[in-house]
């Protein structure tokens, strides 16, 4: 008879981690040795190793303090603790609801809930009614103008900055009175979307009858209306032009101020509307390229006002740069109204509906938002108080929007300090002070064309976190 090897301890020590480390549910088989299946060999070694276990239960066995199993359970649970659940897009940019997070059941054989039995949705993406079933060139020209019109609004805000001059020397103002034309229209872009983007998602009764499909793309016979994108776009950029016109024929800083405000409020709806298009257009895996597009608009505008406003100013009367800006406007809002659809996707399954009802005579058909009881006193309001909320009660949200605050502070602080640096101490003309901002449209180009990159790297850390979207991830770019 052979000898049996006698396990060492530090065998023995690792045979017991192992099994109070193991992750089956039964408590049992983790605090006694396993049980050789049926047929199944044991091993002299590991039957020693078993015995050697069960045979010193008074004398505990010394294991490392740091391996310990319930602070390996407590590592475990944090590293694996997600964040709530999030419907973003995997490209960061578009939140999608939750129906849309809902994977639809292919084999027939789940049962149809009554309640949405006759709701209205999206038959794929070919739909013809749906926004996403536009053919490429569609859906860019309709970018390329919404990026368009918000930047002609950020530019509007500082190409005012090359009037400072005349505006003094016309109405004997301070340069601080004439800076706050400035400090109005942006106060006017951070408070116009708590107003206008909820606009698009809220309803309000009308004595209507019933009307065809098409005679009135926004009224249904249920005595609902619904606002959509394409009616804030088109009447907030209509303000927006009524609104230049006291700029431009001003006779005193105080219609230049209030007008100011005005414009800058109404304009808004191209800084918060308008990303809500691209993403009604686009899948999510097509996102990234027309939202870049759309969000380097804004930011690109305040360089470039500068040096277009000083261009005209050094040449003509200050009038003019509010003339240009008009007939900019206007050919914008000619764009729009002609060239930009619908795309909100509950206002268009309730156009669908409509359809659905008048050809079949069946009168179930419902869209998701008739179904909603959205009043715009109460939608509007609660669109005022929510960002205090955030604001105040998240963390993040603060020091991001702290974050935000710095660096928009500091660039528009550069309206004020190139040109007293610039044409004081170095005499450049007002054309040539304009184009030193030229620098900080370049490092603006710069940073937006390193966006694939960053989402590049996202995309690796979503796929390294399974799949799932942590706020986190977005932080990198930003650090640096």
């Amino acid at each position: 008879m052979s000898q049996m090897a006698i396990p060492t301890r530090e065998e023995v020590e690792e045979r017991t981690l192992d099994i109070e480390l193991d992750s089956r549910p039964s408590s049992k088989e983790k605090s006694t040795p396993e049980e050789p299946e049926q047929g199944a060999t044991t091993t002299p070694s590991a039957a020693a190793a078993a015995a050697a276990a069960a045979a010193s239960p008074a004398k505990p066995t010394p294991v490392n303090k740091h391996l310990r199993p319930n602070t390996l359970t407590q590592i475990q649970s944090h590293k694996s603790t997600r964040s709530q659940r999030s419907f973003a897009g995997v490209d960061g940019y578009t939140l999608f609801s939750e129906d849309e997070e809902r994977q639809t059941p292919t084999d027939g054989k789940e049962e149809v809930d009554p309640e949405r039995k006759f709701e209205v949705g999206w038959d794929g993406d070919d739909d013809p009614m749906n926004p996403r079933s536009r053919n490429k060139a569609d859906k860019w020209l309709i970018v390329v103008i919404l990026s368009t019109s918000a930047f002609c609004v950020t530019c509007t805000s500082a190409l005012y900055t090359s009037t400072y001059a005349q505006l003094e020397r016309d109405w004997g103002t301070s340069r601080e009175v004439a800076t706050l034309g400035l400090s109005l229209f942006v106060m006017g872009l951070g408070l116009g979307p708590m107003v206008l983007s909820p606009l698009s998602e809220v309803s309000h009764k009308v004595e209507e009858p019933p009307v065809a499909p098409g005679a009135s793309l926004m009224t249904t016979g249920l005595g609902k209306q619904f606002y959509g994108r394409r009616p804030i776009y088109i009447w907030s950029f209509i303000f927006f032009l009524i609104w230049l016109i006291p700029c431009a024929v001003a006779r005193n800083i105080q219609t230049m101020l209030i007008a100011r405000f005005i414009d800058g409020f109404a304009g808004s709806a191209f800084l918060s509307v308008a990303g809500g298009t691209v993403g009604d257009m686009f899948q999510r895996n097509q996102l990234s390229a027309p939202m870049m597009v759309y969000t380097a608009s804004p930011f690109i505008g305040p360089e470039i006002g500068p040096i277009i406003g000083g261009c005209i100013n050094q040449y003509v009367d200050w009038r003019w740069s509010f003339y240009v800006v008009i007939i900019w406007a206007a050919v914008q809002l000619g764009l729009i109204f002609f060239l930009v659809p619908e795309t909100y996707h509950p206002v268009l399954l309730r156009q669908k509906a409509i359809k659905l009802r008048k050809e079949t005579g069946n009168e179930a058909w419902m869209a998701p938002i008739e179904k909603m009881d959205k009043s715009i006193l109460r939608t509007v309001l609660w669109s005022c108080i929510r960002p205090f909320q955030l604001l105040f009660l998240e963390q993040m949200c603060l020091n991001l929007c702290l974050l935000s605050a710095i660096l928009l502070g500091i660039l528009y602080l550069f309206f004020g300090a190139f040109p007293l640096v610039f044409r004081n101490n170095h005499g450049f003309t007002l054309s040539q002070t304009g184009l030193t901002f030229f620098g900080i449209f370049i490092g603006m180009i710069a940073g937006v064309c390193c966006d694939p990159l960053w989402r590049r790297y996202y995309t690796r850390l979503v796929e390294r976190n399974g799949g799932e979207s942590e706020p986190e991830f977005r932080l990198p770019p930003s650090i640096l």
